[in-house]
Formats: structure tokens, sequence, C-alpha cells
């Protein structure tokens, strides 16, 4: 198990932005790329288990649901792993209860303020919408609307950030450049 110092020294890439923009997609690729882990959005597991009609106290919960399932993979990272790859953070709750609810609760607040990251990248809804059975919003506007919210809080905060677009391979390959260039 590794200790505190090597946890440190692994580089966290958060991979944001609305939904169905590749960012599982995204986190599998660089994983398999880097040769390393990545922390699913545990959203989906919490939905799919519960139902898809959720509350504001929902969102607390799968938001702590989520800070568990990435502490203990940062936990259970074997110790040569540089680089992990994170899809969603407190950001990404903090966009939706503010879309949904109009509010956000403090502990999400307080863990964007808290937890410490290297790199978030940023994907555009310039790819088609996938249905499934979680999503709400396949409408361009309500995408184009998301983006600039994940993109609003981009630019209020001091972690490097890089928009991610175009198709599925244009999107590797900038993915890639990023981490390398701040991380190699």
């Amino acid at each position: 198990m590794p200790n505190s110092a090597m946890i440190d020294s692994v580089k966290k890439v958060v991979v944001i932005g609305p939904e169905s923009t590749g960012k599982s997609t995204l986190c599998q690729q660089l994983s398999k790329h880097y040769n390393t882990s990545w922390i699913q959005e545990y959203a989906r597991e919490y939905l799919i288990k519960n139902g898809k009609e959720y509350t504001l106290n929902d969102l607390d919960c799968i938001a702590q649901g989520q800070l568990q399932l990435e502490d203990f993979v940062m936990r259970h990272l074997s110790p040569d792993k540089k680089n992990i790859f994170i899809d969603t953070d407190m950001y990404v709750m903090k966009v939706w209860s503010e879309f949904v609810f109009n509010t956000c609760n403090h502990f999400i607040l307080n863990q964007i303020v808290q937890r410490k990251y290297d790199l978030y990248l940023l994907c555009m809804p310039d790819i088609p919408w996938v249905a499934d059975e979680l999503r709400e919003y396949p409408d361009n506007h309500t995408r184009e609307k998301l983006f600039h919210y994940y993109k609003d809080a981009m630019m209020h905060q001091n972690t490097p950030w890089l928009i991610i677009h175009g198709n599925y391979t244009q999107r590797l390959q900038q993915a890639i450049a990023a981490v390398d260039s701040l991380f190699n």
C-alpha cells in the first residue's frame, strides 16, 4: 500500500464536462496509454442502484461516494504509477447541483477548496450525444450552456486546465500532449 508521500507524488488529472462528451472514454484511453488506473464516475452506480429520480440530498451522497471511491483507489494504487485519471470531481457536482436545483450544498463547495488536483481536461460537447438510461440533456443548447458553466468554473480556479475538442482520436492526442507537457 502506498504511503502518503507516494500518493502526493501521483499527478491527478480530472476529466470534466457535460454528459456524453467522452469523459469516461477519455479516462479509459489515458489510463491505457499511461498504464495506470482511472477512477470512474460514482453517480452512474448510485443512480442505477437508487433510481433516476434524485434530490439535492442525493447529490451529497453521490459526492461523498465519489470522494470515497477516489480515496480508495489512491490508497491502493501501485507505487510505480505516476498519473491517475479521474472521471468527475466536485466541480461536476457543483455544476449539476446549481443547474438542477439552483443551489449547492456546503459539503461540495468545501471539498472543492480542500481537494487538490494537477490538471483539468474540460470536454466540449462537440461530439454526438449518446442516449442511455441516465442521461438527461440531449439538446445542443443545454449541452452548450452546461459547458459554459464548467468553463466559468475553470476560469475561476488556479489548477491548469485545457479544453478538449474534436473527434475521439483528436481528444486523446490533445490530452496526452497536455499531460506530457505538464508532467514529463
